[in-house]
């Protein structure tokens, strides 16, 4: 006689299979922060420079607490009373020219190049950023944003 179908699931012994999500933050710290504003969120450049990007919090009590070499981004939060959540990635930056926008995205593959600046489609280029492009991989994209005056974050990945 042939044994009841098991509908249930059968994921092996070692659990459920999948691959994992990419890590989001290089540090994670707590410290004792400020006892007003629930958020901030800050830019630390090479020269330690602090940038303030978002928030309610001044994020000058922040940056000391993270082991993440500069330049990095980083995202406080209120966990309790004066008890902060403070995590940072580390980034890439440059200094360009004005290219005409606050937002560059650059794609080549191989044969024809786009460019968009603030998201609209423009004939012109961004030569510095080619360059870091054409540097790293045969076909690429290229994303850039205006952190501050002169200094832009960048992101070079394979096409």
């Amino acid at each position: 006689m042939p044994l009841p179908h098991d509908p249930g699931p059968h994921w092996g012994e070692v659990g459920i299979h999948g691959l994992h999500r990419q890590r989001e933050w290089d540090a994670v710290a707590t410290v004792d922060g400020p006892a007003d504003g629930s958020e901030a969120w800050f830019v630390v450049l090479r020269d330690g420079s602090l940038v303030r990007e978002a928030g309610d919090t001044d994020p000058a009590a922040f940056p000391d607490v993270i082991t993440v070499p500069r330049p990095f981004r980083g995202h406080a939060v209120r966990r309790h009373e004066a008890t902060w959540a403070v995590a940072a990635r580390r980034i890439e930056t440059v200094e360009l020219d004005d290219p005409g926008g606050d937002r560059v995205e650059i794609a080549w593959d191989g044969s024809e190049r786009t460019v968009r600046i603030d998201g609209e489609p423009t004939l012109g280029g961004v030569p510095a950023l080619e360059r870091l492009g054409a540097a790293r991989h045969a076909t690429y994209v290229v994303t850039a944003a205006r952190i501050v005056g002169e200094i832009w974050e960048i992101a070079v990945s394979p096409l």
